[in-house]
């Protein structure tokens, strides 16, 4: 009982989404609503016309037609000539006097006759008898319903031919949303069919062009970034192995360090280039297979040079993952650097929880530090490449604003999402996966 009564509670709303979303059935409403304006404004017009001048033109004809029509009946009145003239007009008749009394439609009482003061539909004999004349039953009397019916069917064959007209008329809207939905995750491959040379079929061929144009762009981009980055890997592997086999004294110690140090992070921002490029395409190939999430994170505590101060909040029997596990380390990685680089001086040491989603399948994993944080403004800016915060975030504490970035593209290409909020003290960065 509840589903239906909650159904039937839905279906006004989605048909108030529909005539505010679907063209379609906004058109057909209007053209429904215009056929039954322009119906009432005729009627009523015809009506008014009728009530006024046809009344006073035909009033004297009428008038005289009843009066032939009582010196028919005879006097008294011949009742045999009254159905005679019930038969074959579409009329009705009613005689009230002392001698004759009778009626040719008596279930239908007054309806149908004049009122008894009006000279039109009531004479008088010269027998002191009343004839009252009223509308027979005609056809469309005798069968409302059939002629209902009728008018009701021929109404819904023309909005259905209505309808049918209009969303042959708006297909290519259909294909062109399709289209710009496949544009979106970046699939160019099949472009919107022409099927009209309309207004339409011209807006289609446009988009085609401007998808054709963006994936050159994306394409001629990729392949800059791509190239660039390769390029530089090879030079830069001489440039640190040349600092590594330079000889190591006491006074040149330092500035060896800061060598090998920055192009470390050259190398570092060089790779996070290649995998955002890989992980941002829409078909980014994850070599997915069965991985104990809550195994893999103790492991990867344990490797880390700091993973000592992590507090780990593991929730055991955990089903297995179909996760790509280069990424998924990837992902910590990234999280425990940034974690352990902006909350490792805290009194409280940075905290990786995991356990089971509070809401539908799937596994939570979350790494909250207990650090400066960062201004609410900047929350929904983290997760983009090449962001850093000021104040406490700063270049100092190092980085190149490609972190998060990379994990948020590393869980939306498992299914997942990633979500960063302020903790207070601290940062929360929560990643969902979703489950088998």
């Amino acid at each position: 009982m509840r589903g239906a009564k909650s159904g039937s509670r839905g279906r006004p709303g989605r048909w108030r989404h529909s005539l505010r979303h679907s063209l379609r059935v906004r058109l057909i409403v209007v053209f429904v609503v215009l056929a039954l304006a322009m119906t009432a404004v005729f009627l009523g017009g015809m009506q008014r016309a009728f009530s006024t001048g046809w009344r006073d033109a035909a009033r004297p004809l009428v008038a005289d037609y009843m009066d032939r029509i009582v010196a028919d009946l005879g006097t008294p009145p011949d009742v045999g000539r009254a159905k005679a003239l019930v038969a074959r007009l579409p009329i009705s008749i009613r005689i009230e006097g002392p001698a004759v009394n009778w009626d040719s439609h008596p279930e239908r009482g007054r309806h149908g006759f004049g009122p008894r003061n009006s000279d039109w539909f009531s004479r008088s004999t010269a027998d002191g008898h009343r004839v009252s004349f009223g509308v027979g039953t005609l056809a469309w009397q005798r069968e409302p319903r059939g002629i209902g019916w009728i008018t009701l069917a021929l109404l819904l064959a023309l909005i259905v031919l209505a309808y049918a007209y209009v969303r042959r008329l708006l297909r290519p809207l259909d294909d062109i949303r399709a289209g710009a939905e496949r544009f979106g995750r970046g699939s160019f491959d099949s472009p919107i069919p022409l099927r009209r040379r309309d207004e339409l079929g011209d807006l289609a061929g446009r988009i085609n062009t401007m998808a054709h144009d963006i994936h050159g762009m994306l394409d001629a981009k990729r392949a800059l970034l791509l190239a660039l980055s390769h390029e530089l890997r090879s030079p830069l592997t001489r440039a640190r192995l040349n600092a590594e086999l330079l000889p190591v004294g006491q006074e040149g110690a330092p500035e060896r360090a800061a060598l090998l140090r920055d192009l470390a992070e050259m190398r570092d921002l060089i790779s996070d280039l290649l995998e955002s490029e890989r992980l941002a395409s829409p078909h980014a190939a994850l070599h997915r297979e069965p991985v104990d999430l809550a195994a893999l994170l103790r492991e990867m505590a344990a490797e880390h040079a700091e993973g000592a101060r992590i507090t780990l909040a593991l929730e055991d029997g955990l089903p297995p993952l179909a996760l790509d596990r280069s990424r998924i380390r990837l992902l910590v990685r990234n999280l425990l650097d940034n974690a352990l680089r902006h909350g490792g001086e805290a009194a409280e040491p940075p905290r990786l929880s995991l356990g089971r989603a509070a809401e539908g399948t799937g596994i939570e994993l979350e790494l909250r530090d207990f650090g400066p944080g960062v201004g609410a403004a900047q929350i929904e800016h983290l997760t983009e490449p090449f962001y850093r915060t000021d104040g406490a975030r700063q270049r100092a504490t190092g980085g190149v604003g490609l972190g998060m970035y990379l994990c948020r593209l590393v869980a939306e290409a498992h299914g997942g999402t990633l979500a960063v909020r302020n903790a207070e003290p601290g940062l929360a960065v929560s990643v969902r996966l979703p489950g088998a």
